[in-house]
């Protein structure tokens, strides 16, 4: 079975979908974008969603200390590197007992990392869909980000063979995450 994350969450009504069709890992955006926010909403919306679904902070070339700080609070158990974060600090943040997710770009060359798991994204939330037959042979587990929906999910898994896939822009509509979406595609991600 393909795990799944749904990222970006950024309101109540989130979190019940998320509760509901119960994804393996859920995410919270702390990096400059429309889908960010603070550690106050993102602490309401942890005590919010199942204890058992592990939680995800989107970070883009934050200070390590802050990382540590807010991983530390108990909002989060993965620690998602989308900037040029150095080896020095994965191993920190696995030290601190921190699951960490690295994050490589579709061109970039995916160097060795102490991290738990690769992602290979087509960028930050922007719906691009990657050319699933370039994606090189990553080192797993492996995560799959970058335009995917319930209508292509399927394809993408069949393509690529992910351990994980990552998604957010494509469960919402007019910028909002829309359950019905997230639903589909949950239930067509653990079906393959």
């Amino acid at each position: 079975m393909t795990q799944i994350k749904i990222c970006g969450l950024m309101r109540e009504q989130d979190t019940q979908a998320i509760n509901e069709v119960h994804p393996d890992f859920a995410g919270f955006v702390f990096a400059k974008s429309r889908r960010q926010i603070s550690l106050a909403t993102a602490l309401k919306f942890r005590e919010l969603i199942d204890d058992d679904i592990p939680t995800a902070g989107v970070f883009v070339n934050e200070p390590l200390q802050n990382m540590l700080d807010i991983y530390h609070s108990g909002v989060i158990q993965i620690v998602q590197l989308h900037g040029n974060e150095s080896e020095d600090t994965v191993k920190a943040l696995k030290q601190a007992g921190a699951t960490v997710f690295q994050v490589f770009k579709p061109n970039a060359e995916i160097t060795p990392t102490a991290a738990d798991y690769v992602m290979l994204d087509s960028g930050n939330g922007s719906g691009i869909t990657l050319d699933w037959s370039r994606v090189p042979q990553a080192p797993h587990p492996f995560i799959l980000a970058g335009g995917l929906t319930p209508e292509n999910v399927t394809a993408a898994i069949a393509a690529v063979h992910p351990d994980v896939i990552d998604v957010s822009s494509g469960v919402e509509t007019n910028g909002q995450k829309d359950a019905d979406k997230i639903r589909a595609i949950v239930a067509t991600t653990h079906a393959n």
